[in-house]
């Protein structure tokens, strides 16, 4: 293998980047399942509430300093700096490699100590022994922020660069070493070796993109000047978004909280569907996302508003021709995709059927995250970070509020309580609260997206999001079409096999829902789509070399 020529692989335009990202997110989100697998194999649901709770800390850490930047400023900036001087571009980028690492350090540090007082606020409702796990956990675990911050700053680059082969193998490598210490270290040592397993996949995630950042002509210098214009403006552009993210984390925490005094294992539940629905917003919406977001910063560093715009529209719509179908098929083959994946032992009958139930109201906003993840992006290439997060801290409050409603409304056997039992099939279960916080999640990500895509038209004008709004209402009602096809075949495939077989439910799966997915991007071929054509037919300017 020439390794040379794998670390330097650069993507041509959009269109591939994304296929790069897609591909890799595949693999990549496989593992996960995989991962989540193993989880479910080797502990109870009541056990793994202590491994994603003590995530909490820790992940709010390392989104406020490292995303809050990498996301909206540092990749803007440092095109700006490119632009005029190479020299110039590579001093910023190592001044904030090594504010960031301060900070980061700094903060991990005091957070640590900190940890039996923080996590007494974000799990009230575990006892002392699990308590004391808990912050053993997050004690570890707060190694990760740094490594993966690290990590993370080298990624910027390389998408800069439209390096996405190599930024994209950095979660596959992450998801080895979680699977790696699930498998080898939690045998020996417990649930502890599942945060050994974080730090061995953060590990992992950087290494796997140094050789890629060197190739492009990095070369480490420590430099330290906030006074630098290049970091002052990176700040100014970050710290809305920094404090966007830390509402979302604070969100978490929230829901952390009262599912810790909900039953054992809600927690765990709420975690293992959101997921399982993060796959597929992943793959096409996070993918396209990330892979546009350079190219619409140069557009608009180079102040082609037409050229921005037009690619805002045309990436959107791919984006739904993908979510659309999948959302209807995640709702239907919610029971399916669950005891294929986490029906294990340690997973009750109770527990699957739970997980399945939210992860179906999930998958109702499968769509509208794909697309929270574009526009927002276009924001930040707009160098405007204030108005998602205006926004995001609006659906934050909503979703807050929905949840402590759903979950208090759901707790008592009411109307909506037996219609929620009779839609997703839960008849014989007592207690459905936890389905309060996906329903709060979904209702508000669909907020968001409104919000996002009215805002979005008053900044930049033109008429691209009526343009979208026909896209979507075509591509939902063929996604209906191929849904019901897929429900008609699962009740068909019902009677043939042996659902209470592994083999029976996966060929149950395979057979309706590929189905389903075959007559959608058949008939949308014959109709000649225009979503279609721009997917598999798509001829899009090349990146710059």
């Amino acid at each position: 293998m020439n390794f040379n020529k794998l670390f330097n692989h650069r993507a041509k335009n959009i269109a591939s980047a994304a296929f790069i990202l897609g591909i890799a997110g595949f693999i990549s989100d496989f593992l996960s399942l995989i991962r989540l697998s193993v989880f479910t194999t080797l502990f109870k649901t009541s056990d793994l509430d202590i491994f994603f709770a003590a995530f909490r800390i820790p992940d709010l850490l390392y989104n406020i300093l490292i995303l809050g930047a990498i996301s909206t400023a540092l990749i803007p900036v440092f095109s700006e700096h490119w632009l005029k001087s190479k020299k110039d571009a590579w001093q910023l980028y190592n001044n904030i490699l090594c504010i960031f690492i301060s900070l980061l350090i700094l903060s991990s540090i005091v957070l640590a100590i900190f940890a039996p007082q923080l996590m007494r606020l974000i799990t009230p409702g575990f006892e002392k022994e699990k308590m004391a796990m808990v912050v053993k956990l997050t004690r570890i675990m707060f190694l990760s922020p740094i490594l993966l911050g690290i990590s993370n700053i080298f990624g910027s680059v390389l998408q800069y660069f439209s390096k996405f082969l190599t930024y994209s193998l950095a979660p596959i490598m992450y998801n080895i070493g979680i699977i790696f210490g699930a498998i080898v270290f939690t045998p020996k040592i417990g649930i502890i070796g599942l945060a050994l397993g974080v730090l061995l996949g953060a590990v992992l995630h950087l290494l796997i993109q140094l050789p890629a950042l060197f190739l492009s002509g990095y070369h480490f210098q420590f430099v330290f000047n906030f006074r630098h214009r290049g970091i002052r403006k990176i700040f100014k552009l970050m710290i809305p978004r920094a404090i966007g993210l830390a509402a979302q984390q604070i969100n978490l925490i929230v829901i952390t909280a009262i599912a810790s005094m909900l039953v054992a294992g809600s927690i765990s539940l709420f975690n293992v569907s959101n997921d399982l629905q993060q796959v597929p917003v992943s793959l096409f919406g996070t993918s396209f996302a990330i892979a546009a977001f350079p190219s619409l910063s140069r557009s608009f560093s180079e102040k082609k508003k037409k050229e921005f715009i037009e690619k805002i529209a045309s990436i959107a719509s791919q984006v739904l021709f993908f979510l659309l179908p999948l959302s209807v098929l995640f709702f239907l083959l919610r029971a399916q995709i669950v005891r294929i994946i986490l029906g294990r032992q340690n997973f009750t009958w109770a527990d699957t059927r739970l997980a399945g139930a939210c992860l179906g109201i999930f998958s109702i906003s499968i769509f509208a995250q794909g697309l929270i993840n574009l526009l927002s992006r276009a924001f930040y290439a707009a160098h405007d970070t204030r108005t998602p997060v205006k926004i995001t801290i609006f659906s934050i409050i909503l979703n807050i509020i929905l949840s402590v409603f759903f979950v208090s409304t759901l707790s008592q056997q009411n109307s909506f309580f037996y219609y929620l039992i009779t839609i997703l099939d839960l008849q014989g279960l007592s207690n459905i609260s936890i389905i309060g916080f996906p329903l709060a999640f979904s209702l508000s990500s669909i907020f968001n997206l409104i919000l996002l895509l009215v805002s979005l038209k008053k900044k930049i004008g033109n008429e691209w999001d009526l343009k979208l709004g026909n896209v979507f209402l075509r591509l939902f009602l063929l996604s209906i079409i191929s849904g019901l096809i897929t429900f008609g075949l699962l009740n068909i495939f019902s009677l043939i096999l042996d659902l209470k077989t592994f083999l029976g439910i996966f060929l149950q799966a395979i057979f309706a829902g590929g189905t389903g997915a075959i007559f959608y991007i058949y008939l949308a071929k014959i109709l000649k789509f225009p979503e279609y054509k721009l997917i598999f037919k798509n001829k899009e300017e090349r990146f710059p070399r």
